[in-house]
C-alpha cells in the first residue's frame, strides 16, 4: 500500500524509479541517462520553484549549482483573525509603511463572535482599516475559511504563498504554499525574506485509483501513519507524482495535500495537469495554469510509492492525526483498540499532574463506545478546509439521500469552505438533502477544527472530517473535569456512519452510486463583499483600535551573562502549540498579548504561569538592585564557576525557560512563542523540536532554542548559568556550556542548532521587533528596503 524507500530516487521520464543505490550508475547508463545526482536534483518541481523565489546574491554571483541556503521572497500572504492583527502590530513597530505584495486577512477563526463578543468583531474592523491603510486583501467573516480563498483566488503554478496557518498548502494547484509563524509574515512585510537551508525533496508517487468510497482523508491519514513517527518528511517537501495524480480530480488533491502539515513537512507540490487547468479556467485565472513536472531525470533524497486502490477508509482516534486504524480493524479489534487508546488517555492525564491538582478522572472511557456489536460516535461534523471541499460534501450527499440521522443523541454538522460553495450546494439540492435527513448546514468555519464551535459534551466522541485531533481541539477542559475527544474520518465514512445511526461504518461497506457534479464557481460573490487593496494603500486611513487590541510590550535584549530557572518540566513525547498556548475560547485574547499570555499552558501545566511570573518579579527586583533573599545564594554559588569569581547581580539577568522533549507539532501560531516572552521565558530546552516553524517562532521572540541530549540533568526549579552567552552567539559556538546550580555544580553541553547571521542578531536583539529598531537607528531612510545582505 505504501512504501517508504531507505535511500533515494531517480524518477525517469516521470514513471520509472531507480532506486539510489549500488547499482543505480548502471542502471543510468543502461538507458543512456548521463546526468550527476547534483544536476538531477535541480530536476524536482521543487528546485525550479524555490530557484525562482531566491533572492541569495551568493546564489546570483557564485553560480552555485544547487544553493545550500536559500533566501525566499513570496508571492502573497494570508492570515486570518487569530493572527493578522499581531503581525500588522510587529510589522508596524518594526517600520512597515505598506503591504509590499498582496496580503489576504481572512476572518473564519474568531468568525462567529460568539466567544467575548464584541472582542473579536473589533479585531475584523481593526483588519479592513489595515487592508485599506496598507493597500490589502480584507474577505469579510463566514465568507471563506482561509485555504479555500487562497485555493479560489490566490493560487497559481509556480508561485509561493506564505500564511500564518499551518495548514497553508496549494500544492495541488502547482502552489509552494509554507505555514509559518507571524514572525516570518511580518519580515516579509518590512521587505526582508525567508531564511532557511535549502529543503531536501520526497518523491510521492501515486499509482492507481481509489476504491469506491475510498476519500482524500483516508489517503491522508495512510501517509500521516507511514511518515510521522519517523521523521521521514520532517521540514522537507513532498512533491506528488505519477500516474495516479490523473485519477484524482483537484478536490481529491487538495484534500490529501492541505494534510501534508500533519506529516511535519515543510511544504508539498504536486505535478499539474489538465485539471488544473480546468480548475483555473472556472475559477476566472485560466493564465495561471502552467504544466509543471519533474525533468526527465529528477533525484528525490526519499521516496514514497503508494497504491491507491489499496487504501482503505480510516479513523484516526485520538490523540493524533497519525493514530490511524483502518475502520476494518477497529470494527474487528474494537475492545482492544480502544482499550489501548484509553490507557494512552489515562497515562496522559496522570503525566499532566491532574490528579495532583485536585481534577476528578478525566480518562476516555472509550471502550464505552463500543456496545451492541460496535464502535458508536455522538456526533459528527465535516468542515474546514479538508472537509468543506464541494466534492466531499457532494458524496456525503449521496450516501444521507432518503437517510436520517435519527432523533437521538447523535447530531452531524456540515460546513462548506466558501460561500461560493455553499451557492451551490443550494442551487443543486444538496442543503435540501442534508436538510431533511437531520444535519445542519452552517457558515464557512473553522471553529470545529480549534475547538470551538459543535463541542461535545462531556466523555463524547466526535468524528470529524477536519485537520487535527490534538487534545482539547473539540473544546474540553480538562483541568474543569471536561473531556471529549475527536477522531478523524473522512466524509464518506462519516455520511455512511450517520446513515447508520451513528455506528462507526466504512463507507465502502455500504453500496450507492456516487454522482460526478460540477461545480460552477460565481465569483460575483467575492466581488461584491471583498475588499481588495492590493497596491493601492490609502495611507490617510487611520488604523481602528479596539480596547482590547494592544501593542506588545517591550522584550529585553540577550545579555552577556544569563541565569534560567526552568519552570515547567514536560516529558511527554511531543507536546503539541495547542498545549502551550490552547485554542477555543482562548482566541478572544489573540490581540491582547498580557491577557493572552495568563492561558499559557493553562492545560498542561497550569502553575506554570505563576511560576513564570515569580521569576519575572525576581528578575526585576535584580535590575532595581532590591534583590529578594534568594539572589545572594544563587550569586555566591555562581561566583564558584570558573572565571565567573568577580560577577555582580548587575552583570547577568534572569529569565524562565521550559523543558519538553518534542515541542512545537501542530499549529503555526506564534502565540506558543510570544506568550512565554510575555512571561519572561528567555529559552526553551528539548530533544529535537517537532517543526522548523515552531523553532523560527521561538527566535523571532527571542527566545533561545536549546537543544540538550540528557534531560536528567535539570528538572522543574533548576537554574543553570551560561556565562558570556552573547559572545558564544557572536562567535557562532556549536556547542555552548552552562552550569546547573546547586550543591554541586553540574555542567551542561547545550547546542542552538543552524542559525542565519540574522537569526543570531534576532536572538541578540531580544526579538524581531527590536532587531529591525536596532538597523533602523543605522538606516534612518526607508531601512527596511536597506538591510545588509545576510
Amino acid at each position: 500500500m505504501i512504501e517508504l524507500f531507505n535511500s533515494g530516487a531517480y524518477l525517469i521520464n516521470g514513471s520509472e524509479i531507480i532506486r539510489d543505490d549500488a547499482e543505480t550508475s548502471a542502471k543510468l547508463k543502461q538507458r543512456g541517462i548521463s546526468v550527476s545526482k547534483e544536476q538531477a536534483r535541480k530536476g524536482t518541481i521543487s528546485h525550479g520553484i524555490l530557484s525562482a523565489h531566491n533572492t541569495s546574491k551568493d546564489e546570483r554571483i557564485l553560480q552555485r549549482s544547487f544553493p545550500r541556503n536559500l533566501t525566499l521572497k513570496f508571492d502573497s500572504l494570508t492570515s486570518h483573525d487569530i493572527t493578522y492583527v499581531g503581525i500588522i502590530q510587529t510589522a508596524r513597530a518594526s517600520g512597515m509603511e505598506r503591504f509590499p505584495v498582496p496580503y489576504v486577512l481572512t476572518n473564519c477563526h474568531n468568525s462567529l463572535c460568539a466567544v467575548g463578543g464584541t472582542i473579536n468583531q473589533d479585531d475584523h474592523v481593526f483588519a479592513l482599516s489595515a487592508a485599506r491603510k496598507y493597500g490589502g486583501i480584507y474577505v469579510p467573516p463566514h465568507l471563506a475559511v482561509i485555504h479555500s480563498y487562497n485555493r479560489e483566488m490566490m493560487a497559481g503554478c509556480g508561485k509561493m504563498i506564505l500564511g500564518s496557518d499551518s495548514h497553508t498548502r496549494y500544492g495541488a494547484l502547482g502552489t509552494m504554499a509554507v505555514g509559518e509563524g507571524g514572525g516570518e509574515l511580518a519580515k516579509q512585510l518590512v521587505g526582508r525574506t525567508y531564511d532557511m537551508a535549502n529543503p531536501e525533496v520526497v518523491g510521492i508517487f501515486l499509482s492507481g485509483e481509489p476504491a469506491k468510497g475510498v476519500g482524500p482523508q483516508d489517503v491522508a491519514l495512510a501517509i500521516i501513519k507511514a511518515v510521522f513517527s519517523n521523521g521521514y518528511v520532517k521540514n522537507k517537501v513532498m512533491e506528488f507524482t505519477g500516474d495516479g495524480v490523473a485519477k484524482l480530480s483537484v478536490d481529491f488533491r487538495n484534500g490529501i495535500d492541505v494534510m501534508t502539515t500533519e506529516t511535519t513537512c515543510w511544504s508539498s507540490i504536486w505535478k499539474t495537469d489538465d485539471q488544473v487547468k480546468t480548475y483555473l479556467d472556472e475559477h476566472g485565472r485560466g493564465s495561471e495554469y502552467r504544466e509543471l513536472k519533474p525533468a526527465d531525470a529528477a533525484y528525490y533524497d526519499g521516496f514514497i510509492s503508494i497504491c491507491l486502490s489499496k487504501i482503505e477508509p480510516c479513523i484516526a482516534l485520538p490523540f493524533h492525526p497519525s493514530n490511524v486504524y483502518t475502520i476494518k480493524e477497529l470494527q474487528q479489534n474494537a475492545k482492544d483498540i480502544l482499550a489501548f487508546c484509553n490507557e494512552v488517555s489515562r497515562a496522559k492525564n496522570e503525566e499532566d499532574g491532574l490528579k495532583a491538582l485536585g481534577v476528578r478522572d478525566t480518562s476516555l472511557n472509550l471502550g464505552l463506545k463500543y456496545h451492541d456489536g460496535g464502535v458508536w460516535a455522538d456526533q459528527a461534523v465535516i468542515a474546514g478546509c479538508s472537509g468543506g471541499i464541494f466534492s466531499n460534501i457532494m458524496a456525503a450527499v449521496d450516501i444521507m439521500k432518503g437517510a436520517s440521522i435519527g432523533n437521538s443523541n447523535f447530531s452531524m454538522s456540515v460546513y462548506p469552505e466558501s460561500q461560493p460553495v455553499y451557492l451551490e450546494l443550494v442551487k443543486n439540492g444538496a442543503v435540501e438533502t442534508l436538510m431533511k435527513s437531520g444535519v445542519l448546514v452552517r457558515e464557512a468555519f473553522c471553529g470545529p477544527c480549534f475547538g470551538a464551535g459543535d463541542t461535545p459534551a462531556n466523555g463524547e466522541l466526535s468524528i470529524r472530517h477536519v485537520t487535527s485531533n490534538f487534545p482539547n481541539r473539540e473544546g474540553s477542559k480538562p483541568t474543569d473535569g471536561q473531556i471529549a475527544s475527536v477522531a478523524l474520518m473522512d466524509a464518506r465514512s462519516i455520511a455512511a456512519t450517520a446513515a447508520n445511526g451513528g455506528r462507526i461504518t466504512s463507507a465502502t461497506d455500504i453500496d450507492i452510486p456516487f454522482g460526478k457534479y460540477r461545480f460552477v464557481f460565481d465569483r460575483s460573490i467575492y466581488d461584491k463583499r471583498v475588499y481588495n487593496g492590493t497596491g493601492a494603500p490609502l495611507s490617510e486611513t487611520k488604523l481602528v483600535f479596539g480596547p482590547n487590541i494592544k501593542d506588545w510590550p517591550k522584550m529585553p535584549a540577550l545579555p552577556e551573562n544569563l541565569l534560567l530557572k526552568v519552570v515547567s518540566f514536560i516529558t511527554d513525547p511531543v507536546t503539541t502549540t495547542d498545549e502551550l498556548i490552547p485554542s477555543g475560547e482562548t482566541s478572544s485574547y489573540r490581540s491582547n498579548p498580557l491577557k493572552l499570555a495568563e492561558f499559557t499552558l493553562s492545560r498542561k501545566d497550569p502553575g506554570y504561569v505563576e511560576r513564570a511570573k515569580n521569576v519575572q518579579t525576581l528578575e526585576q527586583l535584580r535590575h532595581d538592585g532590591k534583590a529578594d533573599e534568594e539572589m545572594p545564594g544563587l550569586l555566591n554559588t555562581i561566583r564558584k564557576i570558573p572565571g565567573c569569581e568577580k560577577l555582580e547581580l548587575s552583570d547577568f539577568s534572569l529569565g524562565s525557560a521550559i523543558f519538553a522533549r518534542k515541542p512545537g507539532d501542530g499549529s503555526a501560531r506564534e502565540q506558543a512563542a510570544s506568550c512565554q516572552r510575555v512571561l519572561g521565558a528567555s529559552a526553551n530546552f528539548a530533544l529535537e523540536y517537532a517543526t522548523k516553524r515552531y523553532r523560527s517562532n521561538l527566535i523571532n521572540w527571542g527566545i533561545l532554542p536549546f537543544i540538550i541530549t540528557d534531560e536528567k540533568v535539570i528538572s522543574t526549579g533548576s537554574y543553570i548559568f551560561f556565562p558570556g552567552l552573547k559572545d558564544a552567539l557572536l562567535q557562532k559556538k556549536e556547542t555552548i556550556t552552562g552550569f546547573v546550580l546547586g550543591d554541586t555544580i553540574t555542567e551542561i553541553k547545550v547546542s542552538l542548532g543552524e542559525l542565519t547571521d540574522s537569526e543570531r542578531q534576532i536572538l541578540i536583539n531580544g526579538c524581531l521587533i527590536n532587531y529591525y529598531a536596532h538597523f533602523a537607528t543605522k538606516f534612518p531612510v526607508h531601512f527596511a528596503t536597506k538591510f545588509p545582505a545576510h
